[in-house]
């Protein structure tokens, strides 16, 4: 039986309740005194309490999909990286005010939260370089901490004059920017790639994807809540723009992320195609739903019914016309919850929108499954997003 088989959690779960029950049976047996009753007694409840904790755990990994195979519970993990391939062809029939201050809207923060074992090590012109700041965001009212990637070339003198193309990396949720740097290695990989020419130079910008925590946001605009859509589409660009050498036009922009911070890309990129053209989703969702986590995202009564139906990313592409948007989805055949919701959505896709996806034979819901995916859809995504854009005047 698989580890995320419902027959394995049936069996277990049909196991502890059977040691309960025998355990409440036998006790009056084991209640005499000398060894043998005391390890009988001792022996019920560790038996009993292992096969609760194995239902727990197995019903929470069913549901999270941390880990898919028992190879990959014993630390038995492909590494190799995955594949890109083309999805469905395209037409194929399948708050508050906020003050900048003195500063602007960047706000750097020294060396807050990096560790230096997360990125790249050597001369920022040859490896790049990473800065913690802090974005000033008027429309959504909020200063949000991100990590900024800079690659070689911003600090070599041939290309001073020139704007990079940006991606917005996503985190999961509950996730903070940590998770990007570390688990993920979005720096490393990133220079990696661009070293190896695999990759055009791109300044990358690591986010979480909450304004609100520990309210999880989902990148939505809430009604008479935080304003989560304004913040990624509105006062992040406006930021960056101002303190880096970035692309002025959105064919130089892209978002990227992993779990929720994956359906925020999808969502931010098919809703607002101006300033994303680009996006890279590993193991995302298909639409945002309300939950204990969220509260109430999309307001009530017809519009509220409405706004939720526009946040269904498959439910957009049947209803309104498509996005001329390049998008990239992953999953696994074995170990992703969103494997058949993954072929739905690429079957869906429609002109002149695009799609790549990767999908892997197996993996889970985690980071070993994530680090597989996130060079090849770095190096696609850069292929995709023009530079040098322009010249700074």
């Amino acid at each position: 039986m698989g580890l995320t088989s419902r027959s394995l959690l049936y069996t277990v779960v049909f196991v502890a309740v059977l040691c309960v029950g025998l355990t409440l049976w036998l006790w009056p047996r084991l209640s005499g005194r000398g060894v043998l009753p005391l390890l009988g007694r001792l022996g019920a409840i560790l038996v009993t309490q292992l096969t609760i904790m194995s239902s727990v755990l197995l019903a929470v990994n069913s549901a999270n999909s941390f880990y898919g195979s028992w190879g990959e519970l014993i630390g038995k993990y492909d590494r190799a990286p995955g594949q890109v391939t083309q999805g469905i062809e395209s037409g194929g029939p399948n708050a508050a005010a906020v003050d900048a201050g003195k500063g602007g809207l960047v706000k750097h923060t020294g060396t807050e939260g990096i560790d230096k074992t997360d990125i790249p090590q050597g001369p920022k012109d040859k490896v790049g370089a990473v800065e913690s700041v802090r974005l000033v965001a008027r429309r959504a009212g909020v200063v949000e901490p991100a990590f900024v990637y800079l690659p070689p070339q911003y600090f070599q003198e041939q290309y001073k004059r020139q704007r990079f193309p940006v991606i917005i990396a996503i985190s999961g949720y509950p996730g903070g920017i940590t998770n990007l740097s570390h688990f993920l290695r979005v720096p490393k990989t990133a220079s990696e790639l661009i070293t190896e020419r695999r990759m055009q130079p791109t300044v990358i910008v690591m986010v979480r994807p909450t304004i609100a925590p520990p309210r999880d946001t989902e990148c939505v605009d809430v009604p008479g809540g935080p304003q989560a859509e304004t913040y990624f589409t509105k006062d992040v660009p406006e930021a960056l723009k101002s303190a880096y050498r970035v692309g002025h036009e959105a064919s130089a922009w892209g978002v990227m992320g992993y779990s929720s911070g994956g359906t925020c890309a999808l969502e931010l990129a098919m809703r607002q195609p101006g300033t994303y053209p680009v996006a890279g989703a590993l193991s995302a969702d298909y639409k945002i739903k309300n939950d204990l986590t969220t509260g109430n995202l999309f307001g009530d009564g017809e519009e509220g019914e409405k706004n939720k139906r526009e946040h269904d990313l498959i439910w957009r592409l049947k209803n309104l016309p498509a996005p001329r948007v390049s998008v990239l989805v992953t999953s696994s055949k074995e170990g992703e919850k969103n494997f058949k919701e993954t072929e739905k959505f690429l079957k869906a896709v429609k002109e002149p929108m695009t799609a790549a996806k990767i999908i892997l034979p197996s993996g889970s819901h985690n980071f070993t499954t994530w680090r597989r995916e996130v060079g090849p859809t770095l190096e696609w995504m850069g292929k995709q997003m023009t530079f040098p854009q322009d010249v700074n005047n």
